[in-house]
């Protein structure tokens, strides 16, 4: 009986001793966690204070207007043949829009084709009269000391001379006047074909297939859909910063951006708005496909003179007990320092007062550090 209550005895005790080496084991590997992820620190990401230029903007709506447009008209008169564009069609410059009857305007050049071949005819008698006319004084003189030379003959037929040299110069004018009109005929034959003077796309038909048509009178409109301009109302007190060539950023709808140069001011404001016109000239014609003219564009017109100011991120600002503070990353450690800030630029804020360019300020993982706690900084793309 002894025996048995002295073995249960040593067994309490293996016991006890078992479970105070688990504890002690327990509690030392805590310590080391603790100290372990104490000597890691807090893992956040950082960001650098800048100084880059800032520029106040105000939006002004203007729209998009089309450098060429108007309407296309005949030069010669005639019956309209065909109607070869229709409304809402792509033209390049130089293609066809519209036919002439062109019979008539072809019989006028053959007319004047051959009233030139006359007129070159002509020409060669009248020279080759010249030509008789000065061999024929030419033997006179040689017989000026012969007893046969006749002064009376002499003078005649210097003035013969004179008489085939103006009936020449009269034959070649009149070949020039033949030339002028076999050009203009040519011309006009030319013109019973309606071309685009432009690339576009034609707006409206103004008449139709078998109709006369006088000189100057329309046969369609067009717009130039590659060659646009933006055009805006800008107020007069932000005129000055408007210099030619400036870049302008704008904005057409939600999706479209880009950058325009001022092209020129209209020096005419309109005095109840107080505004003047001002074009501008887009320096990549891409973003402007498939926009249409009057299309409504916004310009990020500049409000103030361009300035150096230092800026941070907005994520990297917090508020802690009323004041806007960061954590700044000095050697290891997160420095709370209040600052004080001005208007947003995009994704920052610009830094009136408590940082300098090139700070490390935390910008993510920064919402629950606490002042000089240690801190891992992220490598971008960690």
């Amino acid at each position: 009986m002894r025996a048995e209550i002295f073995q249960n005895k040593l067994k309490n005790i293996f016991i006890a001793i078992l479970v105070t080496i688990f504890a002690v084991g327990t509690n030392n590997a805590l310590a080391q966690e603790k100290n372990s992820n104490k000597d890691r620190g807090a893992t956040v990401s950082v960001d650098d204070v800048r100084l880059e230029t800032a520029r106040q903007s105000v939006p002004v709506i203007g729209r998009l207007v089309s450098a060429q447009s108007g309407v296309v008209s005949v030069v010669v008169k005639g019956p309209v043949l065909k109607i070869i564009a229709r409304v809402g069609d792509k033209v390049n410059k130089g293609d066809q829009i519209a036919l002439l009857h062109s019979d008539s305007v072809k019989w006028s050049r053959a007319l004047a084709a051959a009233e030139t071949e006359a007129a070159k005819a002509r020409t060669k008698i009248a020279r080759a009269q010249v030509e008789l006319r000065r061999q024929e004084l030419k033997r006179l003189e040689e017989l000026k000391t012969s007893s046969a030379f006749s002064p009376a003959r002499f003078d005649d037929a210097r003035q013969e001379l004179v008489k085939a040299e103006g009936a020449s110069a009269e034959a070649d004018a009149q070949l020039i006047r033949a030339h002028a009109n076999l050009k203009l005929a040519e011309i006009d034959l030319a013109n019973t074909t309606i071309r685009a003077p432009y690339a576009g796309v034609i707006t409206k038909v103004h008449t139709e297939s078998g109709s006369y048509l006088a000189v100057g009178q329309p046969v369609v409109s067009m717009i130039s859909d590659i060659d646009m301009e933006i055009e805006a109302s800008v107020p007069t007190d932000r005129i000055g910063g408007l210099l030619a060539g400036t870049e302008i950023p704008f904005r057409i709808g939600n999706t479209i951006k880009g950058i325009s140069a001022v092209r020129a001011v209209v020096p005419e404001e309109n005095p109840q708005t107080r505004t003047r016109e001002v074009r501008f000239t887009p320096l990549d014609d891409a973003v402007l496909k498939n926009t249409a003219a009057n299309q409504s564009v916004t310009l990020e017109i500049p409000a103030g003179a361009v300035r150096e100011v230092i800026s941070v991120h907005k994520d990297a600002v917090l508020n802690r007990g009323g004041k806007q503070v960061v954590f700044v990353a000095v050697e290891g450690k997160a420095k709370m320092q209040p600052v004080s800030l001005g208007e947003a630029i995009g994704q920052r804020f610009i830094v009136i007062g408590g940082l300098q360019p090139g700070d490390r300020v935390v910008v993510r993982g920064n919402e629950r550090l606490r002042p000089e706690q240690d801190i891992n900084i992220k490598a971008v793309g960690e």
